[in-house]
């Protein structure tokens, strides 16, 4: 897959927040370039299994765009420039040093369960999304 033009995000499956991420982006997605799989799922452990410097946990975002890995704060800042409207400016906090936006973000994910819930099994797409989905 050509990850130039369908970037393919790789997300917790089981987490209600990164969840409604994926549901945020589908609506703002208006080229539908995102392709889309759960962490646990084969196909986005497939996807990681392609690169060498891939993260060991099931708690980040992933990003893989034009060929390349991207994880935690970077991917979800990358992610945000294929958006519609004003959300590409989040990019902006590009600059910021990564340690800073990865504390950020780690905070998020240390607690992403407590604030938002947990699934018992990944999201089902329905028919209409799941040619988004790998």
């Amino acid at each position: 897959m050509d990850t130039a033009k369908h970037p393919i995000l790789l997300f917790d499956g089981v987490c209600n927040l990164c969840n409604s991420s994926v549901q945020f982006i589908l609506k703002r997605d208006k080229q539908q370039a995102f392709r889309f799989a759960s962490l646990q799922s084969e196909e986005g452990q497939e996807v990681l299994g392609q690169f060498e410097d891939k993260p060991e946990d099931l708690s980040s975002v992933v990003l893989v765009e034009d060929g390349k890995l991207y994880a935690r704060s970077t991917a979800a800042l990358r992610a945000t420039r294929w958006l519609s409207g004003a959300w590409p400016l989040l990019y902006g906090f590009i600059v910021l040093p990564r340690p800073l936006r990865d504390a950020v973000y780690d905070w998020i994910a240390r607690n992403r369960y407590r604030w938002f819930g947990k699934k018992e099994q990944c999201m089902i797409p329905s028919p209409e999304l799941k040619s988004r989905f790998l």
